[in-house]
């Protein structure tokens, strides 16, 4: 700035030189020649009327006496009086050449100004140059940056340049993207850790609730006491499910979670069924036989979740039917409870959601979630419908 003060400021200097410079309008009038000149016009007089001027080194003319004079004055020129005698016959009119003059400063004044504006135009021109390369640029990169910062992007990296007017910015900036992505990748690592360890405690928990349930069957077949032992099995079983539901879940978000689609048949669905079935509230069914593509275990985790939720809001006998729907074998199981608020459909699929119906009633809003991505994993797919009761249609590839 403090250059192209100075030089603007030398610029105007020169212009005003140049203008002053200008050379002032010098008539250098030969007073004895004009003498002469007016002598030799007033002794042949009428040689001057017929236009025979004496020759002199000077610009002259001859107006008579009448003639308009408007515009020798006009031009600024010199005249002197030409008497005959006593008489008033013309004018001697000296030509100062002022218009040409004039004409010729207008001129140098012109291409001082054009000058003067071409040279102003490239400075200025220069100087916005020179601010867009130190400031508006670096500038722009700042913001760039900035805006790729706040989107998530730590991964965009600012160029160094000390030379413009922000390189310690810039550099204060890029210190700041490097902190915060070690502060993500902490985030990010203590995220896993947690997750790692609430599969691991799951896993350990499993054990002994499986001793629990071994335990309460031997002594179920040891002391014939049904009631009593059958409540401590069911609840060993729903603790199982839950603790498993919480397993895979984690599992999934750490990317550990396999589901390996093979060939099974109808026959091994049904059996899955009758296994999950510990209440024996599914009435009796048979399905069509054919061949599909899906993970025996993991269908066994779908079927659990679906009769384990019948059991628990529906408490009602369960109803299974197969069939075929193009390339696809449809499992439904139906139960006969109030079924869920339309509103609320759509969601129950969605992780740790729990409907209002659930109030009360233990659970993680897990169990759904799961199933639909096993079944979707499989490339089948779950649709959930209320009839007369929920509905869970279940559809895997032939």
């Amino acid at each position: 700035m403090k250059w192209f003060i100075l030089l603007l400021m030398f610029m105007l200097a020169g212009g005003l030189w140049l203008s002053m410079d200008t050379p002032a309008t010098d008539y250098g009038l030969d007073i004895l020649e004009i003498n002469r000149i007016v002598k030799t016009i007033e002794e042949t007089w009428p040689d001057a009327l017929a236009g025979q001027l004496p020759k002199s080194p000077v610009k002259y003319g001859f107006v008579p006496d009448g003639q308009s004079i408007y515009k020798y004055i006009a031009d600024r020129d010199t005249m002197v009086d030409i008497f005959v005698g006593k008489q008033l016959v013309g004018k001697a009119v000296i030509f100062n050449g002022a218009t040409e003059r004039l004409n010729a400063i207008r001129t140098r004044l012109s291409a001082i100004f054009y000058i003067l504006a071409a040279l102003l135009a490239a400075v200025c021109g220069l100087f916005w140059f020179y601010q867009y390369q130190t400031i508006l640029r670096p500038f722009k990169k700042l913001e760039t940056f900035a805006s790729r910062v706040a989107q998530g992007d730590l991964s965009f990296q600012l160029e160094m340049d000390k030379k413009n007017r922000f390189g310690a910015f810039s550099e204060s900036f890029d210190l700041m993207r490097e902190q915060l992505a070690a502060a993500r990748e902490n985030e990010r690592l203590a995220n896993i850790s947690k997750k790692e360890l609430v599969a691991s405690l799951s896993h350990d928990i499993k054990t002994p609730v499986a001793s629990i349930k071994i335990i309460a069957e031997l002594y179920q077949a040891k002391h014939n006491a049904n009631a009593e032992m059958e409540s401590i099995i069911r609840k060993a079983d729903q603790i199982d499910l839950l603790i498993s539901n919480m397993f895979t879940a984690t599992l999934e978000e750490l990317k550990q979670l396999e589901v390996s689609p093979a060939e099974i048949t109808t026959a091994e669905l049904e059996e899955h069924i009758r296994a999950s079935d510990y209440q024996k509230k599914v009435k009796t069914f048979s399905l069509p036989e054919c061949v599909v593509t899906a993970d025996s275990l993991r269908f066994r985790q779908v079927i659990d979740n679906v009769i384990g939720n019948s059991y628990k809001y529906a408490d009602t006998d369960i109803e299974v039917s197969g069939g075929f729907d193009g390339d696809f074998f449809t499992l439904s199981m139906r139960d006969f409870g109030p079924g869920v608020p339309s509103d609320e459909l759509s969601l129950l699929c969605e992780k740790y959601y729990r409907a209002k119906n659930a109030n009360g009633k233990s659970g993680s809003g897990l169990g759904l979630y799961l199933s639909k991505y096993f079944l979707t994993e499989m490339g089948g797919s779950l649709t959930l419908k209320n009839n007369g009761g929920l509905w869970a249609i279940m559809r895997l590839k032939i």
